[in-house]
């Protein structure tokens, strides 16, 4: 399912964009590639398409591996839920999978619940790395949602030398 609404808002015009799509490794690149059409309108640099691609990849990544333990279900969906606010992408990607027992921890770099499969638990760093904010909410056996944001653009510092 995919749905997009354009608005105004006092005066801003904010897009949004819902995608639901089933947790399978297939559709973390699909998720990269809507993320960076939906972003197009702000005139994104390489670096911050490439920062935005890299933080979706390992938030839905990690729903997939993580959350829905990596079964490959068609019955597991993951959302990812996406606003344009003037200059700010925002950004939520959830799951209903088993959720994080202990947030804290799992937001370590190089921790990883999945060693097994070679994971490098840089995860959650990358997406603090890439964005300019980042907030996870989880319960365990309810799911996990990834919130963030990151301002597109150069600031308006030129406009106010005029």
């Amino acid at each position: 399912m995919i749905e997009i609404v354009e608005k105004k808002d006092t005066g801003r015009i904010t897009n949004e964009m819902r995608i639901e799509f089933a947790a399978v490794s297939d559709n973390e690149s699909f998720a990269r590639m809507a993320i960076a059409a939906f972003v197009t309108p702000l005139n994104p640099t390489l670096e911050e398409l490439s920062d935005v691609k890299t933080a979706i990849s390992e938030a839905v990544t990690n729903s997939i591996i993580h959350g829905y333990e990596n079964r490959g279900s068609l019955e597991d969906k993951v959302c990812m839920n996406c606003r344009l606010k003037g200059d700010v992408l925002e950004v939520e990607i959830t799951d209903q999978g088993v959720g994080i027992e202990d947030i804290k921890m799992a937001m370590e770099p190089l921790y990883t619940s999945r060693p097994e499969l070679d994971r490098s638990g840089m995860g959650f760093a990358f997406m603090e790395a890439f964005m300019d904010n980042l907030e996870v909410k989880s319960e365990p056996d309810i799911g996990t949602c990834i919130k963030m944001c990151k301002k597109i653009g150069i600031s308006s510092w030129i406009d106010s030398e005029e």
